[in-house]
């Protein structure tokens, strides 16, 4: 259905149903994501590999990457600055698709200079990509759309598919013809990503706008009460959200670094650790639908709980996640190896937080931030997402201290900051009402 279709269909049933658009960018970023994930699951291995890579010790290659996912989320708020003044929102993503692709075939290229200027340019693709897909989905909703919630989680859905498919892919042919061809093969995911939004781009240009007269009821009431709010409590409110989830993406993001020298080295399994990313996503996509009918019928009731709410519990979740590891560096000694259901079972429990978490956060920005800067705020959850991800560097600790210990400090670090959101609930709620 094209816009002017979906609004008559709108008219005539009364319900808001979910637009095509939503699905274009689902597999744009589909694709980006299998890009970006086939890269670092395989980077701090590929860093410490003294034949194809470049032998570095754990402490060196998990400071490096650290950095530059800091750099690849700080990056953002530019790339969503650009998009709302001066580049607009396709043409943005465009752009930082290209970088992507180049960044990616830099990789295949074993040299150090060379890997630098690759890792450059992945972090200007991703401040130009990542901020401004996202905002475009928020776009695609009127204002006060119940949907947002749901949309952001089916198109999460769509970066754990990339995030899943990436390293069974990044196995299978970093294990049989190397690293370097694997690097390759992301860019290859890049010019899918950019050929579907080329080819698609017209389903994607709605316009936010408010919502057509049969949903002037609830959604009308949640715009009005949202725009009472002036404009500085708003981003205010957004900040503070900010500022605690940066303890989620510090812990979050240890999947490519600690959770990968864990499944390498204490998992005992045939595979490399590599393998083990795909485990996340994996229970993404399982679990993505049940949260979804949860939600909705939790919503049926009356009794969804708010935005933010379900981010803290989501935060409690992935707490109790790294407690599962803890116990399962103690089953080892901290430093044998142990079943893999350790592993499995504890990225199903940080999966299901997540899903409270991260589509949660984008489905926020989206709802609350001023229409003219949503680009912008966009890219300042990505700048937590970046002082997170700097913070990964307590992974170099991972050789110094007990494994059960590392994890334990983190899950009580997620599970401070769990309850530290509960207990902001209610002021939240003043600055967000009806989110």
């Amino acid at each position: 259905m094209n816009s002017a279709v979906l609004e008559a269909h709108r008219e005539i049933t009364g319900r808001e149903t979910h637009p095509r658009g939503l699905y274009v960018l689902f597999a744009t970023e589909m694709w980006e994501r299998f890009s970006f994930y086939s890269m670092l699951s395989m980077f701090t291995l590929y860093l410490q590999n003294a034949e194809q890579g470049f032998g570095w010790t754990t402490a060196r290659t998990t400071s490096l990457y650290s950095t530059y996912l800091s750099c690849v989320y700080l990056s953002p708020l530019v790339g969503g600055w650009l998009a709302d003044r001066k580049l607009g929102y396709r043409r943005a993503v465009m752009i930082g698709a290209v970088f992507f692709m180049v960044g990616h075939l830099l990789l295949s290229f074993r040299s150090l200079s060379v890997m630098y200027g690759a890792l450059a340019c992945l972090v200007v693709g991703n401040g130009f990509f990542k901020p401004n897909v996202s905002a475009m989905v928020g776009n695609l909703y009127h204002e006060g759309s119940h949907l947002k919630d749901r949309a952001y989680t089916i198109f999460y859905m769509g970066i754990s598919l990339g995030a899943f498919i990436a390293p069974l892919v990044a196995e299978f042919v970093s294990r049989n013809y190397g690293f370097h061809p694997a690097f390759a093969v992301a860019a290859a995911g890049m010019l899918i990503s950019i050929a579907i939004l080329w080819r698609f781009q017209g389903e994607v240009e709605l316009k936010v706008g408010q919502p057509a007269a049969s949903f002037q009821g609830a959604a009308r009431e949640r715009v009005d009460a949202l725009a009472a709010v002036p404009d500085a409590r708003r981003i205010g409110a957004l900040a503070v959200v900010f500022v605690i989830v940066i303890v989620y993406w510090m812990i979050v993001f240890q999947n490519g670094s600690t959770f990968t020298y864990w499944a390498n080295d204490n998992t005992d399994w045939e595979m490399s650790g590599v393998i083990s990313n795909a485990i996340n996503p994996f229970w993404i996509i399982t679990l993505t639908f049940p949260v979804i009918w949860f939600w909705k019928q939790l919503d049926r009731r009356g009794l969804e709980p708010s935005t933010p709410a379900k981010m803290a519990l989501g935060m409690l979740l992935i707490g109790l996640a790294f407690y599962i590891m803890s116990f399962a560096g103690k089953a080892g000694g901290d430093d044998g190896k142990v079943s893999p259901l350790w592993l499995i079972g504890s990225y199903a429990v940080i999966s299901l937080g997540e899903l409270m978490v991260s589509p949660m956060g984008l489905s926020l920005v989206s709802k609350v931030a001023p229409i003219r800067l949503r680009g912008l705020m966009m890219g300042c959850w990505f700048i937590s997402t970046a002082i997170g991800n700097k913070l990964t560097a307590i992974g170099v600790y991972w050789d110094e201290w007990r494994h059960s210990t590392f994890f334990a400090v983190l899950g009580s670090m997620a599970i401070g900051a769990a309850l530290l959101l509960f207990l902001l609930l209610k002021p939240l709620k003043r600055a967000m009402p009806g989110v």
